[in-house]
């Protein structure tokens, strides 16, 4: 399930820490959501500009939908990893 990084951090707070990770392509996402659902781990998911240059935008997005509808336990959230103010524009 997506959500916030707002929402992960209140309830991680004094709790937990949470892993945040970058991924470039499906067998990423997917050792990711896999291990992050093993050991019931929140986490967050980090697109960088390399990334989204290297994979395209639209794969990205498809990639985390497809995973997110594989492991619907898994909660999670996205975030732009290092963007100038245009690549923010674009997300």
């Amino acid at each position: 399930m997506i959500v916030t990084t707002a929402q992960l951090f209140k309830h991680a707070y004094g709790q937990y820490a949470l892993g945040a990770y970058n991924i470039n392509n499906a067998e990423q996402a997917m050792g990711l959501f896999r291990g992050c659902l093993q050991s019931q781990a929140p986490f967050i998911i980090q697109i960088s500009k390399g990334a989204r240059k290297y994979t395209d935008k639209k794969m990205l997005e498809a990639i985390i939908r497809a995973a997110d509808s594989i492991f619907p336990d898994s909660i999670f959230a996205v975030h732009l990893d290092h963007g100038d103010e245009e690549t923010c524009y674009d997300c």
